[in-house]
């Protein structure tokens, strides 16, 4: 299983989610690491899907539902609609149900 953390430099999200990501990931039994990959430019924005920071990807699936009919790219902070309203991160449910879904599937 792959679990990746995108980002740009300067993203303040990127770096407030990352503890609460990996925790998520460890709580989940999962001893995979968490990749970081930063996003540098426009054209790896376009060639990633890169959707905004941060971008949580399990097995190179966003954890936001819908995110994958998307084609809004590039270098930008990330909000997220969620139950609470917008946010900078995504739902915490959201990436235990991708996390689910890849382990369920033998990832």
């Amino acid at each position: 299983m792959t679990v990746e953390l995108l980002y740009f430099d300067g993203c303040p999200n990127h770096e407030a989610l990352l503890p609460r990501l990996l925790e998520i990931v460890a709580d989940s039994g999962i001893n995979d690491q968490v990749a970081l990959r930063r996003i540098s430019d426009d054209d790896a924005a376009r060639r990633e899907r890169f959707l905004g920071s941060p971008t949580v990807r399990v097995d190179n699936h966003d954890v936001e539902p819908g995110a994958e009919r998307r084609t809004d790219f590039g270098m930008k902070c990330r909000l997220y609609r969620t139950a609470g309203g917008l946010s900078g991160q995504p739902e915490e449910e959201w990436i235990r149900a991708a996390l689910q879904s890849a382990t369920g599937a033998g990832g």
